[in-house]
């Protein structure tokens, strides 16, 4: 984890208000990590290959086990 990966967090638990403080800072702390993620992406990915990778690594699944329902079978 980074100093700037730290300092975000801090301030996420400093952060002390109403509940769009919040969110503001979850959003923050996302697009940070979501920008991590596309820079470890090959940089020549055709555009429908480089969605659906980034989409995989945040999310942990394929688009198509969303799409089709797969894995939610918890009962």
């Amino acid at each position: 984890m980074s100093d700037k990966d730290r300092a975000i967090q801090n301030e996420q638990l400093e952060t002390e208000g109403s509940g769009a403080e919040g969110i503001i800072s979850g959003c923050k702390l996302f697009d940070e990590f979501r920008a991590k993620i596309i820079a470890s992406l090959p940089k020549d990915l055709p555009k429908d290959e480089f969605g659906k990778q980034l989409f995989e690594r945040i999310y942990g699944a394929p688009i198509e086990d969303f799409v089709s329902g797969a894995g939610n079978d918890r009962s």
